[in-house]
């Protein structure tokens, strides 16, 4: 298998990225209709979520893991990502401190890999971040899920249909939420692994002039 294919792969989720950002606010620049605009937005969301697991699994299964690919792939996952929360931050569905939290680390993250970087070192993932990409995915869906209120007024529709779930749309809420401040907080908890990590390295590296 051709060692780019990870890498292309990887790199259409950089493009689809801002187009996902852009189809968010479309039905309203132009007056395109809601229903569309949301399937393919979804789609993307699918195909930007899956190929972040294949390409990893092609480049892992072929021995294709390329030095491109270990910077590409956790960029391509930041825009991606920043692109999401971004959109349902102006729409009101996100909190902007959890937005903001969340980007500070991702930033953070890219200055400490660029310091192990120097160092001749990798930043394997850790159970802390894999934890936070799952919050991550989890607040992704919710927010979806939170647009599609905004747009079609689904808790509505289904309180109106279920009178037995009266709560609902709070439920939901209340749900999403929680998550939007559990990615967050387990953003700068991972954060903080990373840097007691690079904390070591540089001690290790010390000790070791010494």
């Amino acid at each position: 298998m051709n060692i780019h294919v990870p890498n292309i792969l990887t790199s259409t989720r950089l493009m689809f990225a801002p187009v996902f950002f852009i189809l968010v606010f479309l039905p309203d620049w132009i007056g395109a209709s809601y229903g569309p605009v949301f399937i393919l937005l979804s789609a993307i969301f699918l195909y930007i979520e899956l190929t972040d697991i294949v390409d990893g699994y092609i480049a892992r299964k072929h021995d294709l893991v390329s030095d491109l690919g270990k910077v590409l792939d956790p960029f391509s996952d930041v825009i991606s990502r920043v692109s999401y929360f971004l959109a349902f931050v102006v729409l009101d569905i996100m909190p902007p401190v959890v937005f903001l939290l969340i980007l500070y680390r991702e930033l953070g993250i890219v200055f400490v890999r660029m310091m192990l970087a120097q160092r001749g070192i990798s930043l394997a993932a850790r159970k802390g971040g894999k934890a936070k990409s799952v919050l991550y995915f989890l607040a992704s869906v919710l927010g979806l899920v939170m647009l599609g209120d905004v747009w079609f007024g689904w808790f509505e529709a289904v309180q109106v249909s279920v009178p037995a779930v009266g709560g609902f749309s709070r439920l939901v809420r209340v749900v999403t939420h929680s998550v939007f401040w559990l990615a967050a907080l387990f953003a700068i908890l991972s954060f903080v692994d990373y840097l007691l990590v690079f904390a070591r390295h540089v001690r290790a590296g010390k000790g070791g002039e010494q």
